[in-house]
């Protein structure tokens, strides 16, 4: 009887008819994942060309570089690199720049931990007023406090300081820190606390060894934006500094000498500038996934 039934004509057709419609599904579906794997990777070579062409640039001599278009250098060379590593105007640069980057992570983590929890655990008058103006910091741009900073690091001997630069970054540091771990701290649960504090825990050692593991992804997260800030940020660092802590951004502004801009120092000085965000990255690339899919940002 069954075989009867699927051997009538409507049934061939119909049987026909799905078929028909399972093999367009498939095709639309093949289609739709090619042009999203071509998608991406047109997206890929946008991104990843100017560092390619940077790249290429370091390798190339300046009479290269000024001569025509080429992919890959003619003539491979190594005296960009080897001039940043033997000139102390260059290395030291980057050391510069590190040192008040990584001086500046840290009183920023330090000083927005507290302060978050506060505003995540505590309410008192003008809670919310004090944290939109902390938030305000981050609308108005480095050029307003410039003059402000100058003079009072001049005054009391700062000028030209690692720590200058540290604090001054602190203004815009602190309060996107306080942000984003707020963000994170909330979400924390208030009976961890209570618990914590019923089974004898100090504050202390509950935000130690508890709340902090317990956030870790934003403290991760926060640290990423912190860094980046400061290792960009130009007008600040290289107006607060002269010789002694002058940041790379400030010394690669410094390539044009008088045969002309010095292209391919200024390409391998870019490349090797990009090194330090990838090994951040590297190390927090974790934290920074769990942090985008849990935390305020």
């Amino acid at each position: 009887m069954t075989d009867s039934l699927v051997s009538t004509p409507d049934a061939v057709r119909k049987h026909a008819a799905q078929a028909a419609a399972r093999r367009r599904r498939k095709s639309r579906s093949a289609l739709a994942q090619w042009r999203r794997r071509g998608l991406m990777a047109a997206y890929i070579v946008f991104v990843l060309l100017p560092i390619y062409w940077l790249l290429n640039m370091s390798f190339q001599s300046n009479n290269e570089i000024l001569g025509g278009l080429t992919l890959w250098p003619e003539s491979f060379t190594t005296e960009h690199y080897v001039k940043i590593f033997t000139s102390p105007s260059w290395y030291m640069g980057y050391l510069n720049s590190i040192a008040y980057v990584l001086m500046n992570m840290v009183i920023s983590i330090l000083v927005a931990l507290p302060a978050a929890y506060a505003f995540s655990r505590y309410q008192f008058i003008g809670d919310k007023h004090l944290f939109f103006w902390l938030l305000t910091n981050l609308m108005a741009p480095p050029a307003v406090f410039l003059l402000p900073y100058f003079q009072l690091y001049y005054t009391v001997g700062l000028f030209d300081t690692h720590i200058a630069v540290a604090l001054a970054h602190c203004l815009f540091n602190i309060p996107l820190a306080v942000w984003i771990l707020e963000g994170f701290m909330s979400s924390v649960p208030k009976e961890i606390d209570e618990t914590a504090f019923i089974d004898g825990y100090s504050f202390p050692r509950f935000f130690v060894k508890i709340f902090i593991p317990m956030i870790s992804s934003g403290i991760g997260v926060t640290l990423f934006f912190l860094f980046m800030f400061s290792w960009v940020e130009l007008l600040l660092a290289s107006t607060l500094t002269a010789t002694n802590a002058q940041p790379i951004a400030s010394v690669m502004t410094q390539t044009k000498g008088a045969s002309g801009i010095d292209w391919g120092t200024l390409a391998a000085a870019g490349a090797l500038t990009i090194l330090p965000g990838i090994v951040v990255v590297y190390f927090v690339r974790n934290h920074i996934a769990k942090g985008f899919a849990l935390g305020r940002t």
